[in-house]
């Protein structure tokens, strides 16, 4: 008895690197990039551990849970940080970065989210670095929603680690990550007398045992499942276009909005500037007197099926989240989503106008 998912050949070095060489191209970077074999967060976390410490002084951009995150981490490593929060309903500016390095001329590194999936904003990361570039700081960036869905371009940007995930916009597996990383950002853990050794969480091991090697033997068995998905959804891309896969999410995000607003009731996009929201997922204010997740809740309680989710913790009462990534960027998942909140609502009592949304979410559909 054979199966399709187990008995397949070894996953071997030089197929490895060939996967990781996709993704350096899809990245137009000419930076290391190494394949890490878990979800984004291994390296997110590697990245900080091995370049932060007691020495560090950060500035810490916050425009969601996962700006607080990395704030816990660089602390946890002994940096000293500076946080730079903004409302979750809008982005972070180049003006106010630059503020924070005249009042803290110190600062030496800088991490930052491009999109933020969960609050629905993104950050002009292009504006941004040219600020972080001429303080000379060392710039990380976590690219794990906005690839595939908007530009990331690591080099053209100053980003010295930038940390990518395939299980949003690329529609890929989560089981596996990426980074691409500098020379600076490989000397500052070289320097680094706490940057993780001999451990899951190390960059380090990579390079020494890995790309100093020639990329011929691997630390580890692979996690080859993972690893297949991961090379056949960048061969998707590659053959669909990435500026294709770039504007069908785009086009999801304008129609969305779109749909939301003509749908009415009092459901209006959180992200209250259109250049500052995401085009990874759209996040919506519930109507007054309504509750986000029992609108969620009652939605897919109709169709299990619809990418929607309610905000996190505290914004459960007011986000709605339409998650149009991957393969959900279709023009039938938006119409589903609007159908779906527009059921929901009208059973919470509210008043709205379902062919005004659909026909607004196919005008803004380009």
């Amino acid at each position: 008895m054979t199966h399709l998912l187990l008995d397949l050949p070894l996953l071997g070095a030089a197929r490895f690197a060939s996967i990781e060489d996709r993704v350096a191209r899809l990245l137009g970077t000419g930076q290391d990039v190494v394949i890490m074999q878990g979800e984004a967060l291994l390296p997110l976390e590697g990245a900080i551990r091995a370049t932060a410490g007691p020495g560090t002084t950060a500035l810490n951009v916050i425009t969601g849970p996962y700006g607080q995150t990395f704030g816990d981490w660089l602390r946890d490593c002994g940096a000293t940080v500076i946080d730079l929060a903004v409302p979750f309903h809008t982005a972070v500016t180049a003006e106010q970065v630059r503020a924070a390095f005249a009042e803290h001329p110190e600062i030496d590194f800088v991490s930052l989210v491009h999109a933020e999936a969960a609050t629905g904003n993104t950050n002009p990361v292009a504006e941004i670095g040219e600020v972080v570039r001429a303080h000379g700081a060392l710039f990380y960036l976590d690219a794990v929603a906005s690839i595939g869905a908007e530009p990331v371009l690591p080099d053209a940007w100053g980003v010295d680690l930038c940390v990518i995930g395939a299980q949003k916009a690329m529609g890929g597996p989560a089981g596996v990550s990426a980074v691409s990383v500098s020379e600076r950002a490989w000397a500052r853990m070289a320097a680094n007398p706490r940057a993780p050794r001999r451990s899951y969480l190390s960059l380090l091991d990579w390079k020494e045992r890995w790309i100093d090697g020639g990329r011929k033997a691997l630390l580890h068995a692979p996690a080859q499942l993972e690893m297949l998905a991961l090379e056949a959804c960048v061969e998707r891309i590659e053959a669909a276009g990435l500026d294709a896969v770039m504007a069908r999410h785009a086009a999801a995000a304008a129609a969305t909005r779109a749909g939301a607003v003509a749908l009415g009731g009092g459901l209006e996009p959180y992200v209250r500037d259109a250049a500052e929201a995401a085009p990874v997922a759209t996040t919506l204010r519930a109507p007054s007197g309504t509750v986000a997740s029992e609108l969620v809740a009652r939605a897919l309680a109709a169709d299990p099926a619809l990418p929607l989710a309610a905000g996190g913790g505290a914004l459960a009462k007011e986000m709605i989240r339409v998650n149009h990534y991957g393969p959900e960027a279709t023009p039938g998942a938006v119409r589903a989503c609007l159908t779906g909140l527009g059921s929901a609502l009208a059973e919470a009592g509210v008043v709205v106008d379902l062919p005004a949304a659909l026909s607004a979410a196919e005008k803004a559909w380009r």
